[in-house]
């Protein structure tokens, strides 16, 4: 039989159609297979062992088409039909009917598994040294049946962290790095593949009264084999030293050498105070939260409950230098009600008394290069300070961040974003190190950069309140669109609700902008003193911009007082904050030289500061003073002044002259109008530090 008898003869026989429908089936059943396996427990061998087999089978397959012909009446022997004889077109209309949908269910499988599968961190992959010696610890499942003990499951996790992080050896993912993966995940490679890691802690913690247990189990990276697995069975008078025991088994499973050091500081427990340790527990919960969303609520609980764990066990080295730290970051933020210096002046006292009580603790290093960063703006004693927590702990994350932070205040901000990659690289799904990242690129106005790596922190969390935030600010500064920037500002939080009502004003949407920052509660977390102007305040611009003068009169009344009694608890540049607002106050009601006074008191707390940065808050609301009192000849001039200092990009950008309605007051006078074509003509501006955050 001649080739092109043959293929005639295949043809005829519908032995090419069986053997494409063949092939469709194989491909479609092979990718829901892929699919399915994790799911089941499998793995990618079952794939593998179904293709063998397909392959084995389809040249019986294709003896059978050529033997067996599809008829009306039903599948019939080829011999049993007249050589001259022709199948109807309606059997082969079924059989292309039927390759179609095979091949159209393969393709979306395909499609399907491309965009359901976890997408891959643009850091490049950890090179395979460092993968022998690395591990991630997932979020611990809470089997308590009871929701309220999910801190003391998040707790555990965190406290092996902590003992990990101790190991020179090791490479340990930070636990923001993990956050949104589930307890149990269906496919622990995939999870070790996007992190870099050899290997994956999983665990669960049940509690019951006074007893405790902990299931651990580490997982291989490389085919989800289990490399070593452990229960504990404690009494909460006994549970102290566990996450020592776990850090050691995780070391010997991945062959990690110990020194006697680390042998002996992995047997130490932070402390055996039961009570002591549950108030520490709780505390870490909130402080999470509250360093995450710059949650001044959230750090205020976190500050009581390490003070409570601390007057259970007053030696609890770890849970002082906490307390110190949160102090700070508290201080730092306005203080949330609570008086700024005694904040700052308990937190350098218990970072010196957590550094007493072990020196060799990276945590004490850590608060005590915050008190001196955030308290007292010592930038080269903070430095100090967090290079003696990375000697002891060379890839501790958060003393590298840290670092990263004196660096861009100091005005270097390559230096800030070259320590903050390296962060990246070790940790690729830290949403809070993408998040600095981000605005390390916003404040050296590289507006570009910035919107990607805020972008790149929200697809990781996007919860992570701060990344919108500021991507909001990113988005107006480069395009100018404030409709644009209202995209990552969904939701009701307060956070974003007065984003929202900023850029309402911008759109001169004073009516919407209103009902934004009314829907906000009025309390120190969402108004946080030395920060933010207070609500009434913000309310009685408002009403002026509306043309509602009877109306703004009494808020700006109330704003004046309530802005009086925040001048006794705050120092530094946030006092010179409290007293910009109160010139806003005292314009709105017509006080024109109380509010020359209260901008020249401003004016000189900012003189006397060495945080210049910072001083771009109060420096821009000056000059907003000045343009409502009809004064561009002092307005025009701090302008300038405010656009040459580093890091006013990250709050404030020269596009803003353009659409900002602070401006109309002076906006046809020649100076103002020369400024902004100078401004606004794309002369770049220099790089530095930010005035929020960090």
């Amino acid at each position: 039989m001649g080739i092109q008898r043959l293929f005639a003869e295949l043809r005829r026989r519908n032995v090419l159609r069986a053997a494409v429908f063949y092939a469709g089936a194989v491909w479609a059943l092979a990718q829901g297979i892929a699919q399915l396996a994790p799911a089941l427990g499998g793995s990618d061998a079952i794939v593998r062992w179904f293709l063998l087999a397909a392959a084995l089978g389809f040249p019986v397959w294709v003896v059978l088409a050529w033997v067996y012909e599809l008829t009306p009446l039903g599948l019939k022997r080829e011999s049993e039909i007249a050589a001259d004889a022709s199948i109807p077109r309606t059997s082969t209309r079924k059989q292309d009917l039927a390759i179609i949908v095979v091949l159209a269910i393969a393709v979306v499988l395909l499609a399907s598994r491309q965009i359901l599968q976890p997408r891959a961190p643009d850091a490049p992959p950890a090179p395979v040294a460092a993968l022998d010696h690395s591990v991630a610890v997932l979020p611990f499942r809470n089997l308590s049946g009871n929701a309220d003990n999910a801190y003391f499951a998040a707790g555990m996790q965190d406290l092996i962290l902590t003992k990990l992080a101790g190991i020179r050896g090791l490479r340990v993912i930070s636990r923001t790095s993990v956050e949104g993966y589930q307890s149990n995940p269906s496919s622990v490679r995939a999870i070790a593949a996007e992190l870099g890691v050899a290997a994956v802690l999983e665990g669960s913690v049940q509690r019951s009264g006074d007893r405790v247990l902990i299931n651990v189990q580490l997982v291989s990276g490389r085919d989800d084999s289990h490399l070593w697995a452990e229960s504990y069975q404690r009494t909460l008078d006994d549970v102290f030293g566990v996450e020592g025991e776990v850090a050691g088994k995780i070391a010997d499973a991945l062959q990690t050498r110990l020194s006697p050091g680390e042998t002996a500081a992995l047997a130490q427990a932070p402390t055996r105070n039961k009570t002591a340790l549950d108030l520490y527990l709780r505390a870490e919960s909130f402080a999470y939260r509250g360093h995450r969303d710059y949650d001044t609520g959230q750090l205020a609980k976190a500050a009581d409950l390490y003070r409570q764990a601390i007057a259970n066990d007053t030696g609890f080295a770890l849970a002082i230098a906490r307390l110190s730290y949160v102090e700070s970051e508290l201080a730092w933020f306005g203080g949330g009600g609570s008086d700024v210096n005694q904040l700052n002046m308990r937190a350098r006292l218990d970072a010196e008394r957590a550094a007493q009580l072990a020196p060799e603790l990276p945590a004490a290093q850590l608060a005590q290069g915050y008190s001196a960063y955030w308290g007292r703006g010592d930038l080269a004693t903070a430095r100090q300070a967090f290079d003696r927590a990375l000697a002891l702990q060379p890839g501790n994350v958060d003393a590298l961040m840290a670092s990263a932070f004196v660096l861009r205040r100091g005005g270097n901000p390559e230096a800030a974003a070259a320590l903050l990659e390296k962060v990246r690289l070790r940790d690729p799904r830290n949403s809070v190190a993408l998040f600095e990242l981000g605005n390390t690129y916003l404040i050296a106005g590289n507006f570009t950069q910035a919107v990607k790596w805020l972008e790149q922190a929200l697809r990781i969390d996007p919860d992570n309140l701060n990344a919108r935030f500021f991507l909001s600010n990113a988005i107006l500064f480069s395009t100018g669109d404030p409709k644009a920037a209202m995209d990552p500002l969904r939701g009701n939080d307060p956070y974003m609700q007065l984003q929202r009502g900023t850029l309402l004003v911008y759109q001169r949407r004073y009516r919407e902008a209103q009902a934004e920052v009314e829907g906000v509660p009025d309390t120190p977390e969402n108004f946080q003193p030395g920060l933010n102007p207070p609500k009434s305040l913000q309310l009685a611009d408002l009403h002026r911009l509306q043309g509602d003068l009877a109306g703004a009169a009494p808020l700006y009344a109330q704003a004046l007082e309530e802005l009086h009694a925040q001048l006794t608890g705050q120092r530094g540049v946030n006092l010179a904050f409290v007293w910009s607002n109160l010139a806003g106050a005292e314009v709105g009601l017509g006080h024109r030289e109380a509010a020359l006074a209260a901008i020249a008191k401003s004016q000189a707390i900012i003189s006397t500061s060495q945080d210049q940065l910072a001083a771009t808050a109060p420096l821009l609301l000056n000059a907003v003073g000045y343009a409502q009192l009809g004064r561009a000849d002092l307005a025009v001039p701090l302008l300038t002044r405010l656009f040459a200092v580093p890091g006013v990009n990250l709050n404030y950008a020269p596009i803003m002259l353009k659409l900002d309605p602070a401006w109309d007051p002076i906006r046809t006078d020649a100076s103002f109008q020369q400024l902004l074509l100078h401004a606004t003509a794309g002369k770049p501006q220099a790089p530095g530090a930010g005035v929020n955050g960090d």
